[in-house]
């Protein structure tokens, strides 16, 4: 039986809980045969592996936001599918958005994690980066098929899955839809070129902040108090997918650093000897310690002060989302152990309901520790007995943090990976100090451990993401998930290319540096824990305390206290483009008008997003090739802040002219 031929169509059901007796029925219905896995699919997933990764790699080193590549490569293929005349695509995009969206979750998993050896001045070398990728990616898979059932099927309707929704709607509508494409090129070739002109140009700045005016640098040097932005066309994007609401949680945590704790604690400069703070916090920058009186600027009360309460905050929100999960952890385990018991369930028989069979999921896990032990044992450690402690850590703790992840993605549509992995250092380097592992190989070892189990937590955020996506639509689950391996070893390999290639043009310490806001984080946590330094102990229990009183009130604790540790400017584009996609999406009393202009921003930011990303990887490649062509004097001027505030202004008229453009169907 062919695939559907009729428009592809979401039951009434899709996003709602189900009534008692009530079933779900996907696009492609079980009984199908559609085509899904083709050299076309396969080939097209890879080639959207290669180009993703190297496009989230530099925009998350450049601003520490990766995004979530489900939907603009849902755009891609559908595009394609259509300007190139192929029918009945649906069950093949969903191939394709499932190898090519590896890209991003990789890419989150190293680049958070492994640059901090730069930052602390060791070497990452390629074998260390594609190895730690590869290998959690691997777990982060194998380790969330078990739960497939609970989250995509047991709680339909229960979980809103933002990005799944999002992306499902693309492939769905896009069947019948000859415009996307073109509004996407469009949408994309704005963004790239706005993006493109600041990285590889300065033609303006691409962060403004108050000290732009005579009034915001005597708030700063008096008060304390600076307001900064990132003009950038592909973050502005990413706050319109991430939504008004999330952003708001993240920016709220970066207010109360910027706007109450720095205020107040600069307002006792004068009263406190800043070389006696310098020592309290255990800072051992060494422009600090040759000028200690400039601990009291905003932006080193933040490093210094703010990131830590955000660190602790971090850890103590994933330690309540463990207990929490508890019981899905449970429930799951009883399911696979049921299977290899040889017990079935009639649901199995289904099409849609098949996984990779238990066996072979724990055939693959064993292999995938075996190797994780080699790679210790034989890249980054020098003992055996080292190396056993190492996969002990990383198996325990990706384990039991893969629910933690999925139920992000589900609820909110963001992978808090970074704050989970914060927790991880911060645990095997506690482990590894009390086995006799310290100093340099300590701390290589500690951010090795720590790249695994962030991309294996990020895999499985992002891979929970997929499955629903193959839910909804009517996918056979065992094929999106024995093709997600070839995908993550592709960006795996593009990651750790990438990654080098950056470090040599640009680096991760002095002026131009990347920003790499997660890495730089986990370098400050980790050096003081190996090499004997004082650790803001104080600083992360206020954290892990302020984590709990949000929760008892009901705030999300880990948006809040991740606003707290990553720098104000990369947050407050999120805000503005959430507050675009609010505008958009309720400026009418008509509901399907705004359904309408809601999805035209969603495909304008996508485009925004993929378009700013990969050139920025065009900029970065001339740059190593030696072009550089950009006007620094120029830069730095008032001018250029003044033009980039004229040009992020004409950017976000844009997006929002644009949007309200819809029409309704």
């Amino acid at each position: 039986m062919a695939e559907n031929k009729q428009t592809p169509k979401l039951a009434d059901n899709a996003y709602r809980p189900l009534n008692p007796g009530e079933e779900y029925t996907p696009v492609m219905k079980p009984s199908d045969k559609p085509k899904e896995v083709t050299p076309y699919s396969v080939g097209m997933g890879v080639l959207m592996a290669i180009i993703f990764s190297a496009a989230a790699a530099y925009l998350g080193l450049k601003v520490g936001q990766v995004f979530e590549a489900a939907i603009p490569i849902a755009i891609i293929a559908v595009g394609v599918g259509t300007m190139t005349g192929k029918k009945n695509m649906l069950g093949q995009n969903v191939i394709i958005q499932s190898i090519g969206a590896s890209s991003g979750v990789i890419v989150a998993g190293a680049i958070f994690t492994l640059p901090a050896l730069y930052i602390l001045g060791l070497e990452a070398q390629f074998y260390q980066v594609f190895l730690s990728s590869l290998l959690g990616g691997l777990l982060g898979i194998v380790l969330l098929i078990p739960f497939r059932k609970y989250f995509v099927k047991d709680m339909h309707g229960k979980y809103p899955f933002p990005e799944a929704t999002a992306t499902t709607e693309v492939l769905v509508s896009g069947e019948g839809q000859k415009g996307q494409a073109k509004l996407l090129a469009v949408s994309g070739l704005i963004g790239g070129i706005y993006d493109f002109v600041v990285s590889t140009f300065g033609f303006w700045t691409d962060t403004i902040s108050t000290r732009i005016t005579a009034w915001g640098t005597m708030m700063a040097d008096k008060f304390k108090a600076v307001f900064s932005i990132n003009t950038s066309a592909a973050v502005l994007g990413l706050g319109y997918i991430v939504g008004l609401k999330y952003a708001a949680f993240i920016c709220a945590g970066s207010f109360v650093v910027w706007f109450l704790i720095v205020p107040m604690v600069g307002s006792f400069e004068s009263s406190i000897d800043p070389t006696a703070l310098i020592s309290i916090l255990g800072i051992t920058d060494a422009k600090l310690l040759a000028n200690p009186e400039l601990i009291f600027t905003p932006e080193n009360l933040f490093a210094y002060i703010g990131k830590p309460l955000g660190i602790g905050g971090i850890a103590m929100a994933g330690i309540i989302g463990i207990i929490r999960q508890a019981g899905i952890i449970k429930q799951s385990l009883g399911m696979a152990v049921s299977e290899l018991k040889g017990k079935k369930s009639a649901g199995e028989t289904l099409r849609t309901d098949k996984d990779i069979n238990m066996k072979t999921i724990l055939t693959i896990l064993i292999s995938t520790l075996v190797c994780v032990l080699v790679f210790f044992r034989v890249g980054v450690l020098d003992s055996w007995w080292l190396s056993i402690v190492a996969l002990l850590v990383v198996f325990v703790i990706t384990f039991l943090f893969t629910t933690v992840a999925a139920n992000a993605i589900a609820i909110v549509g963001s992978n808090p990976v970074s704050g989970m992995t914060l927790m991880t250092l911060i645990l095997s380097s506690l482990v590894l100090v009390s086995v006799g592992l310290e100093g340099n190989s300590g701390m290589t070892a500690a951010m090795i451990i720590g790249g695994v189990v962030c991309t294996a937590l990020s895999m499985a955020g992002g891979f929970i993401t997929d499955l629903k996506i193959g839910y909804w639509i009517g996918t056979t689950p065992k094929r999106q998930e024995a093709w997600k391996f070839l995908g993550t070893f592709v960006s795996a390999a593009t990651v750790a290319g990438v990654m080098i290639i950056l470090n040599k043009t640009y680096g991760f310490t002095g002026e131009g540096a990347l920003v790499a806001p997660q890495a730089n984080a986990m370098a400050a946590v980790i050096k003081p824990l190996m090499t004997g330094g004082t650790t803001p102990w104080v600083l992360y229990f206020a954290g892990a305390a302020l984590a709990l009183i949000l929760t008892m009130i009901g705030v999300p604790a880990l948006p809040f206290a991740l606003g707290m540790f990553i720098p104000l400017q990369l947050n407050t584009p999120l805000l503005i483009g959430g507050l675009v996609s609010w505008f958009v999406s309720g400026r009418s009393k008509d509901k399907e008008l705004n359904k309408a202009r809601n999805s035209r921003g969603t495909l304008i930011a996508s485009g925004f997003i993929a378009g700013g990303a990969l050139m920025g990887v065009v900029s970065a490649i001339l740059k190593f090739a030696g072009a550089d062509w950009f006007m620094g004097e120029w830069y730095g001027s008032g001018g250029a802040q003044w033009l980039g505030v004229a040009a992020y202004v004409a950017i976000i008229g844009y997006f929002i002219w644009d949007s309200l453009r819809a029409k309704k169907e």
